[in-house]
């Protein structure tokens, strides 16, 4: 692969790993081993720490690609549990309210998941890395600071659901960019009249590439020093 003249590269990004985590690394033993100073290196899309899977990343004259793979459609798989909620969303911050959960039947969640296929309006979390007048709105979340933010339009073209380990809710959900995947468990789970947080994420598929091409960091280490 010509990495320096540009490259797609499919990454599974390990859970704890930011986003940019990935690139840093790619890039420092891209470094290391063309013997160069600079390269540029950028990823197609942010995956939260919490989240595994697909990541496309592209070096050199590929990160021109970056933009159209960022528009791209997505897919993701994952865990939203029922009847509890917290601020962030997901299980970086602590549960901090319990709602009921013995009105909900299948009949009721099949139902409700209709209102979210199509065009929808999404708030995203505060614990996100949307600029609120410069800054980054989780670090005003986590500063104790009061956080506001506009709703978005995004699409949400499939969703299935599995209730089989309720309260546990499997899914696989192909959206527009810009869905948080955090919202749509939160505002499912209001909609139900109940709660609910998001405690598993996977992306699977982006655009044309997906989950099954992508190789881990540490292989993708190998084929560069190879």
């Amino acid at each position: 692969m010509d990495f320096l003249s540009g490259s797609t590269l499919l990454v599974d990004k390990p859970l704890g790993w930011t986003s940019f985590d990935v690139v840093s690394k790619l890039r420092w033993n891209l470094k290391n081993k063309l013997g160069i100073k600079k390269i540029k290196v950028g990823h197609a899309g942010t995956l939260d720490p919490l989240a595994s899977g697909l990541l496309v990343i592209c070096t050199g004259k590929h990160t021109k690609k970056i933009t159209e793979f960022i528009n791209d459609k997505k897919t993701y798989t994952g865990t939203f549990l029922l009847g509890k909620t917290t601020p962030s969303y997901d299980l970086e911050t602590t549960f901090n309210e319990t709602f009921p959960i013995n009105h909900i039947d299948a009949q009721l969640i099949e139902s409700t998941s209709k209102k979210f296929i199509g065009i929808i309006q999404q708030t995203p979390p505060i614990f996100s890395a949307k600029q609120i007048e410069g800054k980054r709105a989780y670090d005003l979340a986590r500063a104790g600071k009061e956080v506001t933010l506009n709703p978005v339009t995004i699409e949400i073209q499939s969703l299935t659901l599995n209730l089989d380990n309720f309260p546990e809710i499997d899914f696989c959900i192909t959206c527009s960019k810009g869905t948080y995947i955090r919202s749509f468990a939160h505002d499912f789970g209001k909609a139900l009249k109940s709660g609910a947080t998001l405690i598993n994420l996977r992306r699977t598929q982006s655009g044309k590439h997906s989950i099954e091409d992508a190789k881990s960091v540490d292989e993708w280490i190998q084929i560069i020093h190879s």
